[in-house]
């Protein structure tokens, strides 16, 4: 019968039997990626049914399947952003039998796994809700109102300062990316803080709601789907709504630089100097090399204000020269602790998330030099464009920082114009995942 169908052994490929109620699903393996990629295929092949209803019997597979990447294709895959559909179709609720006989798992370990897959993989497609959210539905503003509803909600702490509050604070470099728009920029700082914490580490996410290149205008193609450009601040987020149904034993900041970077009679040039919060001036050669400034700003801003801690990250859809680096699935990571790195790739493995690791190297960093200032905003080459501009990031981490600080270029697997994986096209959530898992392993 399967022949008949055109079923094969090749990934993902499904056959729906209605006669008998039965779908057929091929699959590398019972394990990790594989499993979730399939999962994610048999779930989407029943969104246009009218099944409510799917039983998995695991008796025949014992202790070869893995429960949790089965659990999380299956609500990882079952994701779709149809909000703005003249006639958009309800999400069809499903209730997923999963029966288990095998001797690996008990009930309590079972229910730990299911409820950890559920909080992780519901704040991924909550990251993928904001991302996919038009820019003139979600500004600024809008992400502020998000965080203090999360903040109240989840049980954080939440400070937002508008702009009269950073120019105080002399954060001029992230108010200048900012100042053409309508919507006021806002610097969001949530925080969680559980009882005897076994660590502390810093997130940080560039969240332009909106980039239009600012007078370096970007050309009309590049242009469409720059309401990805708030994917760093938005996967701080995500992690922040998961700390407490987590239970992290680890207090977790998370600062966002929400921004709306546009063209105007008052928008910031290249030829103009900033001066960033730490005193720190940059000539402006480019106005779409904005993420990198807001981020300064931020990075100075969570030295300052949080002082110890033992690691700070940031997250930005920073350069396109990352996915020429690494492709459209990879983030990529830069930093100066190699046994940190290592640290992420073990939880990348863990997580499913893609990463790749890029060099820095002497040769580099004279590229960011000024004739005027103490430093340019994008180096005179576009040759190894991520790294640059994680140098020019480096440069406002102070010295006993370096090895704490690690920067994800997530430019690549942020966001797609077509489906990969169990990742729908639009917003994938890269980075919740990842960072949980590395929270996990720190703390255990």
């Amino acid at each position: 019968m399967l022949a008949k169908a055109g079923f094969t052994l090749k990934e993902g490929t499904t056959y729906l039997d209605i006669h008998h109620n039965v779908l057929y699903v091929a699959s590398r393996s019972l394990q990790g990626e594989d499993l979730k990629i399939s999962a994610a295929k048999a779930i989407q092949s029943l969104q246009k049914s009218s099944f409510t209803t799917l039983f998995i019997a695991l008796k025949h597979y014992h202790d070869k399947l893995d429960v949790k990447a089965l659990a999380e294709g299956l609500i990882l895959g079952d994701y779709y952003f149809h909000q703005y559909k003249h006639e958009a179709k309800k999400h069809q609720e499903r209730k997923i039998f999963i029966a288990y006989s095998g001797s690996l798992y008990t009930q309590k370990k079972l229910e730990e796994i299911l409820h950890d897959v559920e909080i992780i993989s519901r704040n991924v497609n909550l990251v993928r809700d904001i991302v996919n959210t038009p820019p003139q539905d979600y500004y600024p503003f809008i992400m502020a109102l998000d965080a203090k509803y999360f903040a109240k909600r989840d049980g954080l702490e939440c400070t937002i300062f508008g702009e009269h509050l950073m120019q105080e604070m002399g954060m001029h470099a992230m108010l200048s990316v900012g100042r053409a728009s309508v919507h006021e920029s806002q610097l969001i700082h949530l925080t969680y803080r559980p009882e005897n914490p076994k660590g502390k580490i810093v997130l940080l996410g560039k969240g332009l709601t909106y980039d239009s290149g600012g007078l370096s205008l970007k050309s009309a193609d590049s242009m469409v789907s720059m309401k990805c450009d708030k994917a760093g601040g938005s996967a701080v987020l995500g992690v922040m709504c998961s700390l407490k149904a987590l239970n992290i034993e680890c207090e977790v900041h998370g600062i966002i630089g929400a921004v709306e970077n546009m063209i105007g009679g008052n928008a910031y040039k290249p030829d103009d100097v900033l001066r960033a919060k730490n005193g720190m001036t940059i000539e402006v050669k480019n106005t779409d090399a904005e993420g990198r400034l807001v981020l300064a700003d931020c990075l100075c801003y969570a030295q300052d204000e949080v002082k110890t801690f033992d690691y700070i990250f940031d997250f930005a859809t920073l350069t396109g020269a990352s996915i020429v680096a690494f492709g459209n699935h990879t983030m990529a990571v830069m930093g100066h602790n190699e046994s940190l790195k290592k640290k992420i790739n073990a939880a990348a493995i863990e997580s499913g998330e893609l990463v790749g690791f890029l060099p820095y190297n002497r040769y580099f960093e004279n590229e960011l030099d000024s004739e005027i200032a103490d430093m340019v905003n994008t180096a005179s080459t576009r040759q190894g464009g991520a790294i640059t501009a994680s140098l020019f990031l480096d440069r406002f981490i102070k010295e006993e920082n370096k090895k704490k600080w690690l920067h994800f270029d997530i430019a690549g697997p942020a966001y797609a114009h077509k489906p990969w994986g169990y990742n729908p096209y639009g917003a994938s959530g890269a980075g919740v995942r990842l960072i949980l898992q590395f929270l996990k392993n720190i703390t255990k």
